[in-house]
């Protein structure tokens, strides 16, 4: 019991550190990468503010440097640097980067040092097509990821798909319609997957770091727990134990004496209500100990034809039940075997037929079966009766719980512990227990495994 509390707690602590990571990584890469995002487009609209393409006969002639194709004269990319005519191709770092001085295709503007520098660290690549379609200027770099017919195609696509921005075959683009020309520029976006890539993988390591550490300290923290529940636990149980034996000897002395004054006085009322009491107090301290002995006691297992077992238990409940208009009707599957107690299987079986005896209503049957699936054997025991409560169908296994309007074990020599002793019997075998009520028929299973 306190062994799933603990499964439960550490599982709680996890799941609840778990969701916060994840949310947490997922916040932080969102909106990492939303603002790179939109720090990239930001860039590619300045660059795109700043472009723009003259034709041949405005600069001076020895300035001219051809900016397009082979064979496409007359178009040639523009830098206002004073009056220079500047070729993207020719541009300088060394020359033109100086004091703030903008990059090649550009045109001047008011740049703070933080745009300037990111300016710098980046890569565009653009191509200029007329309203025809004709490529009028490109620029691809060294042209060691694209050269001009890679770019030229891709920005071919792009006025296809009629979508003005967007990230295509490891870049990022924009479309701009400027007055006689269409300009598709282009950023490198490889460096920022990369940067993203990495900044996952390196939050998921840490992710499974702290996972890790939380999983110890949560083992740390449920022992402390449970550590106190378990010892009132334990001590709850020495004192069931201990309470039981020291009730056996004066309850046998009473009915010695019970015995002795019956012989010598004859039959006598209140001699009587003494040896019914007596009797019924004998029935407690017995169902003390087998619960204690069930919950407590180290499980001595040996192999056990439990076939044979359940069959051989029914029989005496068949005459018990007749006396009471029923018929116990019982269908054994032949040949499960399984390591166990057997004076505890053949209680565990006693307790089942006797409680649906004791509770049966409106019906003439009681069904005992016993088959087996896999590596597990299923004991059901059913009768008819009262539905119980789906919210009580747990606590009836608890010890002295009794519920009037449900199925315990009420009156007579029973105390609600004869359910808590079959559970703990169960449990002790490494099986569960429960109850299932459908159509005026109440079941109670017993799945036992099956160890050969």
């Amino acid at each position: 019991m306190f062994k799933r509390t603990r499964v439960r707690i550490i599982g709680a602590i996890m799941a609840a550190l778990l969701m916060f990571l994840l949310i947490a990584i997922g916040v932080i890469y969102a909106s990492s990468y939303h603002e790179i995002q939109t720090q990239n487009k930001e860039l590619l609209e300045q660059f795109n503010e700043r472009f723009e393409l003259m034709e041949a006969t405005t600069p001076p002639e020895e300035d001219m440097q051809q900016s397009g194709p082979p064979g496409r004269k007359g178009y040639f990319v523009f830098l206002d640097d004073g009056d220079d005519y500047i070729d993207a191709d020719e541009y300088d770092e060394d020359e033109y980067s100086q004091d703030g001085d903008i990059a090649p295709g550009t045109r001047p503007g008011e740049f703070d040092r933080r745009d300037m520098h990111a300016f710098e660290l980046s890569t565009f690549y653009f191509v200029a097509l007329s309203d025809s379609g004709e490529v009028l200027a490109i620029d691809s770099g060294n042209g060691d990821l694209f050269d001009d017919d890679d770019l030229t195609e891709i920005a071919l696509d792009i006025l296809e798909d009629g979508s003005e921005e967007g990230k295509k075959d490891g870049l990022i683009y924009l479309v701009d319609d400027k007055d006689d020309y269409t300009l598709i520029s282009f950023m490198d976006n490889s460096v920022v997957r990369n940067n993203m890539t990495t900044l996952l993988k390196n939050t998921f390591i840490s992710f499974g770091i702290s996972v890790v550490v939380v999983f110890l300290l949560a083992l740390l923290l449920s022992k402390k727990i449970i550590a106190p529940l378990e010892e009132n636990d334990r001590r709850q149980k020495q004192f069931v134990s201990d309470a039981g034996h020291e009730l056996k000897t004066p309850l046998a002395v009473m009915s010695a004496n019970c015995e002795l004054l019956s012989k010598d006085i004859g039959s006598n009322q209140w001699l009587d209500n003494i040896q019914y009491e007596n009797q019924r107090m004998n029935t407690l301290v017995k169902d003390l100990l087998d619960l204690s002995r069930a919950e407590n006691g180290t499980l001595q297992e040996e192999t056990v034809d439990l076939s044979n077992l359940v069959i051989g238990e029914s029989l005496p409940f068949e005459s018990i039940a007749f006396e009471q208009g029923l018929l116990l009707e019982s269908d054994v599957k032949d040949g499960i075997v399984t390591k166990g107690n057997p004076t505890q299987l053949k209680q565990l079986t006693a307790i089942l037929i006797d409680n649906a005896i004791s509770h049966s209503e409106g019906g003439n049957e009681v069904n005992l079966s016993l088959t087996s699936e896999g590596k597990t054997a299923h004991l059901r025991v059913t009768n008819s009766g009262k539905e119980i409560p789906s919210d009580k169908q747990a606590l009836i296994f608890e010890r002295f719980y009794r519920l009037d309007e449900a199925r315990t074990e009420d009156g007579g020599n029973h105390y609600g512990l004869g359910l808590a002793i079959a559970k703990a019997i169960t449990q002790a075998h490494g099986g569960k227990i429960g109850v299932e009520c459908r159509d005026g028929k109440v079941t109670f299973k017993a799945d036992i495994p099956v160890k050969q």
